[in-house]
């Protein structure tokens, strides 16, 4: 894949962690342990309080305790990551005000974003995720539930808002893999996609939305894998499903993450992991036969494993 990596590492890794459940008390022990590790990452916010009941709200930046320790975050180097405004569909007029307040709270907008669960103002989600063939395969899979549920990037919608994505935010995430090596699948990241232009720049991550998944993914043979094809992976994960219980980190990931902290790996957040992939790469214009392929592997270990 030819990437060089900084001071002579052998692959690149992150996480970013979604804040869907996440409290302090719930996660605040995973940072500490990732950080005394030398692995730094991205966390997930959300700026408000949501309307509905969502079945894990976690903790907002309008929770003065939460927000003052996810400063401390950043003062130690984790990136701070949008995850819409909020838990619940949230208008045009609610997305503008999150953003801005992300920009006051972290002094700068935000570099990398990911949509929320089921919200209409997600942008370019459900069916919009795919073209052709393959959104009619999803659209059959799912019974046409969410053919046009997802409007941020609908123009003139309530919920669209496309044009302060596109203004604000540097990178999206799309698909999901249950490979390890996210850059072995998606060798084009960060790319941009012109049927999708709201977006400045798409990536794909790793499949680890919980503790079992996110184990099945960084194996031993997995994380040999990763140095030897000179990768990058993103692993994206919810911190909250199943990490930290009954006071303790779960035994399979503590020593999955102490064995791969000592390899030579390029341990950085996602926003400088895609930031030295645009820098090599130029920021590259997706082709149709590559969106094609990224489209069907995704579809395909959907609907045989339910990967988001």
């Amino acid at each position: 894949m030819g990437v060089v990596w900084p001071d002579n590492k052998r692959f690149g890794f992150t996480i970013i962690d979604d804040t869907d459940g996440a409290t302090v008390a719930g996660v605040g022990e995973i940072y500490l342990f990732l950080r005394d590790l030398g692995i730094t990452t991205t966390k997930s916010v959300w700026m408000f309080r949501g309307g509905e009941p969502f079945r894990q709200p976690g903790e907002t930046c309008e929770d003065p305790h939460y927000l003052k320790w996810v400063l401390d975050l950043q003062q130690h180097g984790v990136e701070i990551g949008y995850h819409l405004a909020t838990w619940s569909d949230s208008p045009r007029e609610r997305s503008l005000a999150a953003l801005d307040k992300f920009a006051e709270l972290f002094g700068h907008p935000p570099i990398t974003a990911t949509n929320h669960s089921d919200c209409r103002e997600n942008i370019y989600w459900g069916a919009a995720r795919l073209g052709g063939v393959w959104r009619l395969g999803y659209n059959l899979a799912t019974g046409f539930r969410f053919a046009n549920r997802y409007r941020g990037h609908v123009e003139g919608d309530p919920y669209f808002w496309g044009d302060l994505c596109q203004e604000r935010v540097r990178y999206v995430r799309n698909f999901v893999y249950s490979d390890m090596n996210t850059l072995k699948v998606c060798p084009m990241m960060p790319y941009h996609d012109p049927l999708r232009p709201f977006v400045r720049y798409w990536f794909a991550s790793s499949e680890g939305s919980t503790v079992n998944l996110y184990n099945q993914c960084v194996t031993e043979q997995n994380q040999d894998r990763l140095e030897e094809e000179g990768g990058a992976c993103i692993m994206y994960t919810h911190l909250a499903a199943g990490f930290f219980e009954n006071g303790k980190i779960n035994a399979r990931f503590r020593t999955l993450m102490e064995r791969l902290a000592k390899k030579p790996g390029w341990f950085v957040p996602a926003a400088t992991l895609l930031g030295h992939l645009h820098a090599q790469r130029g920021g590259r214009v997706i082709t149709d036969t590559e969106r094609s392929a990224l489209e069907r592997r995704w579809l395909w270990e959907k609907l045989r494993y339910g990967r988001s």
